[in-house]
């Protein structure tokens, strides 16, 4: 996998989240972003059913195959780069799925508290 030049929440590089399936705004295994990514794909997520349920319910089914997208379908256990504003919300809700911190881009700062997502970080 290659390497990134963006830092973590944590002000250090930021490593992959998922190379399979290939996670990321520019689905190249990383939660980069740039302005075209208006959705903020920053948060490196572990999925869970409870939030797999959640998000569905939002709107926003992330575990329905897609494949005219190339999409298979997350199930719990797999890393998916998420929309910061979404994982926040989850927070909110109680239903957020826990986090890789060295692998969520520093924008989410911009977003959700790094404290907040440290309540969720995977050791």
């Amino acid at each position: 996998m290659a390497t990134s030049t963006a830092r973590n929440v944590l002000g250090n590089p930021l490593t992959a989240c998922c190379e399979t399936p290939s996670t990321g705004f520019f689905r190249d295994g990383f939660c980069h972003t740039a302005p075209a990514d208006v959705g903020m794909h920053t948060v490196c997520a572990i999925m869970t059913e409870e939030f797999l349920a959640y998000t569905r319910a939002q709107g926003n089914d992330l575990s329905t195959p897609r494949p005219e997208f190339g999409f298979k379908g997350l199930q719990a256990g797999d890393r998916w780069c998420l929309c910061a504003a979404r994982w926040a919300e989850a927070a909110e809700h109680g239903v957020a799925p826990p986090v890789l911190l060295s692998a969520c881009h520093e924008a989410t700062l911009n977003v959700v508290e790094l404290a907040v997502l440290s309540r969720y970080a995977l050791q």
